[in-house]
């Protein structure tokens, strides 16, 4: 945040009060645990719930928006952290595919209208601009493939809870986060080791820059109240956008 100007720097510190003080449904700012602040503002790191009837539903994903010396004139780019099985997400470098960070970007929109968008995509991928063609080939073709290997990932590599031990305490009680490791970290490595290496050039590197061929991604099951996703209101949707 150093390199930001300071009229780049007023309008970061500005969305980042309005995430903090109303943050949009399934999403959070990760904050400093002794400042209660991100601890950069041209690296904003955030977390998504996944939503409920998608195969993310019940993990929690971690992203990165990262900010040029030029924002708001130009957008952030944004990068998926933990890995995911997504039309839109880089399966080699988390990269995010969105028009709200590149069209349609507009000086004015908001990283909370960001983040907003980008847990949306979750639930209505775009396969017509899709960074990994497996995963949008199989969500236009074959959804009951897409949503297992979406799940599979999810279940391995997305995490249990929020990281934040503010958000955790709210959620659960005053239970204690670990920080992005979750209880069962010991366990979850030999579980991703022997599912990435099922995986056409897999990594279970969860930094997110490993090349994972067309295969990077991790999500849960398409359930939501013991239904499943109904595939074609799913690729009617994706018409009208």
């Amino acid at each position: 945040s150093e390199n930001l100007p300071p009229r780049t720097l007023a309008r970061v510190a500005r969305d980042v009060r309005d995430l903090v003080k109303g943050p949009p449904e399934g999403v959070r700012l990760v904050l400093d645990g002794e400042t209660g602040m991100p601890g950069s503002l041209s690296e904003i790191l955030a977390e998504i719930e996944g939503p409920e009837q998608t195969p993310y539903h019940t993990r929690y994903f971690q992203l990165k928006l990262v900010l040029s010396t030029d924002f708001p004139a130009t957008p952030p780019r944004g990068y998926f952290l933990t890995k995911i099985y997504h039309p839109n997400v880089d399966p080699s470098t988390g990269a995010i595919c969105v028009n709200t960070l590149k069209k349609d970007w507009t000086s004015t929109t908001s990283l909370s209208h960001v983040l907003t968008v980008i847990r949306c995509l979750m639930i209505v991928p775009f396969p017509e601009s899709s960074l990994n063609d497996e995963a949008g080939k199989n969500f236009m073709e074959s959804y009951d493939e897409y949503a297992r290997r979406a799940k599979l990932l999810a279940g391995v590599h997305g995490l249990k809870n929020w990281s934040s031990e503010a958000y955790n305490s709210s959620a659960d009680g005053g239970g204690k986060s670990g920080g992005l490791k979750d209880e069962n970290d010991t366990e979850n490595n030999g579980k991703k080791k022997a599912v990435d290496q099922n995986l056409p050039n897999g990594s279970s590197n969860s930094g997110g820059s490993a090349k994972l061929g067309k295969m990077g991604s991790r999500s849960n099951i398409a359930r939501g109240n013991g239904k499943s996703v109904d595939k074609k209101n799913k690729k009617k949707s994706l018409r009208r956008l």
